[in-house]
């Protein structure tokens, strides 16, 4: 049986060190007020795909999580999907990208911006 902080984790998006500092080079960049918005949509090769976009209006619904000055915003249907998922910035000999780690996620595709539950 789950305790009292696997829930409240489960309605948490973890960030990493990585995926912090990149979204605050990105928002530096932009007016104040930026952040970057995650987002659940259907779609993709899997049934729902992560959207990831600057944005600086807020909804009712919206939670906000900070890490070293970087501030992403997620909705709450989304959150449903993405409660204990973790957003990461990877570097590496492909290339420069965002990464969810999701463990909702039933199955995901090759490229990791889709996933099922």
């Amino acid at each position: 049986m789950a305790d009292g902080g696997d829930v409240e984790h489960a309605q948490e998006l973890l960030i990493s060190a990585s995926a912090a500092r990149r979204v605050a080079a990105i928002a530096a960049d932009e007016p104040a007020g930026t952040f970057l918005r995650v987002s659940v949509s259907g779609g993709g090769c899997s049934g729902f795909q992560y959207k990831l976009a600057l944005d600086r209006v807020r909804n009712e619904d919206d939670r906000s999580f900070m890490r070293d000055g970087a501030e992403i915003v997620v909705d709450a249907t989304s959150l449903e999907l993405l409660g204990g998922a973790e957003l990461n910035f990877v570097e590496d000999l492909s290339g420069a990208f965002f990464q969810m780690r999701n463990p909702n996620a039933s199955s995901s595709c090759g490229c990791g911006m889709s996933f099922s539950v």
